[in-house]
């Protein structure tokens, strides 16, 4: 018989969670393949760290199934905190415990086993660059260093999912790219759904990207296949002189998508800077420019104006606060 499918590492189905009859968390589902790196984007207030507190157990769903590695979230919670390393926003570390003694009281209560600790953590410590913290007090250490022993502590027992709830914040440029580099080197060993305001760090280090807000998931996909689905077009740069009024025809030869969006007026040289705009995402930047001096335009400058993530995210919580604004009124939520 063919071996059937693993299971997803997370698997969410029609999550809904209420306060007090504010909806927090609406009907939401998605899946997380084993080994993938998710984002997890949205505003706040938009649900994301109370999805990730029930993904872990830590706060119970009003309504609908989770689970992590085929065990349901509700019912066998022992057996979800076993396979799920947690790191909160504001992470809660004991201030009067060294560093190396807070890992091993965390690595007896996650289960590792006593003889494989002191190499595990010797290993966490290299990883998150804390070797030379080891025996320093945690209250005493500054916000990035304490941000990295979260982050060593949810690795220690090396579950098969980690969640990290905004792990950069406070961090400085260089301990951003210590954890970016971190959370690469995961990439198919373990599961991480990760949330961050930092948007290119996410854009750098991610597979997939979902974004919520006000309690629903509005866009979902790769950062490219996002800015398809949420911009639906790219657009090229152009600095050219010359018979510019042939240039429509010869874009239109190129791709039938392709057209002038916007140009300026030229300068004291002659030179228009111009603005295209195509609904396909491929690159044509070589055909443009290959048509453009066939026919003895002079180009100064050629560039591909590639969306950034910040852009997606902006125009797709946008267009979800928009709907909500055109819903009949009394079809909402309370």
């Amino acid at each position: 018989m063919p071996e059937s499918p693993p299971l997803p590492a997370i698997e969410v189905s029609r999550l809904v969670k209420t306060y007090a009859g504010v909806t927090a968390v609406n009907d939401i589902s998605f899946t997380v393949a084993r080994g993938e790196i998710i984002g997890f984007l949205g505003p706040n207030g938009a649900g994301k760290s109370t999805t990730m507190r029930i993904l872990t157990g830590y706060l119970p769903a009003t309504s609908g199934r989770v689970s992590i590695c085929g065990h349901p979230v509700a019912t066998e919670t022992d057996e979800v905190k076993r396979r799920v390393g947690y790191m909160p926003e504001n992470n809660p570390l004991p201030d009067d415990m060294r560093v190396s003694e807070y890992l091993y009281f965390r690595g007896r209560l996650k289960e590792v086993p006593r003889p494989m600790l002191g190499s595990r953590i010797d290993e966490v410590l290299e990883l998150c660059d804390l070797k030379r913290v080891r025996h320093k007090i945690i209250g005493k250490l500054s916000k990035g260093f304490r941000q990295r022993v979260g982050i060593a502590e949810s690795v220690l027992a090396e579950p098969p999912v980690i969640i990290m709830d905004e792990p950069t914040i406070g961090l400085d440029p260089h301990q951003i790219l210590i954890v970016r580099d971190l959370i690469a080197s995961l990439r198919g060993r373990m599961t991480v759904l990760i949330s961050s305001h930092i948007l290119p760090e996410i854009e750098m280090t991610c597979d997939r990207v979902l974004i919520i807000n006000q309690g629903r998931i509005v866009a979902q996909g790769t950062p490219s296949e996002l800015r398809r689905e949420v911009l639906g077009q790219s657009a090229y740069e152009i600095e050219a002189a010359g018979a510019l009024g042939a240039l429509p025809f010869l874009l239109g030869a190129i791709d039938p998508g392709l057209s002038v969006a916007s140009e300026e007026p030229a300068d004291a040289l002659g030179f228009r800077k111009i603005r295209l705009k195509t609904v396909n995402d491929d690159d044509v930047g070589e055909a443009i420019l290959r048509a453009c001096l066939s026919e003895g335009l002079r180009v100064r400058a050629l560039s591909r104006a590639q969306p950034t993530l910040e852009d997606v995210f902006l125009a797709a919580t946008r267009r979800s606060w928009d709907a909500v604004a055109g819903e009949p009124r009394g079809s909402r939520n309370p």
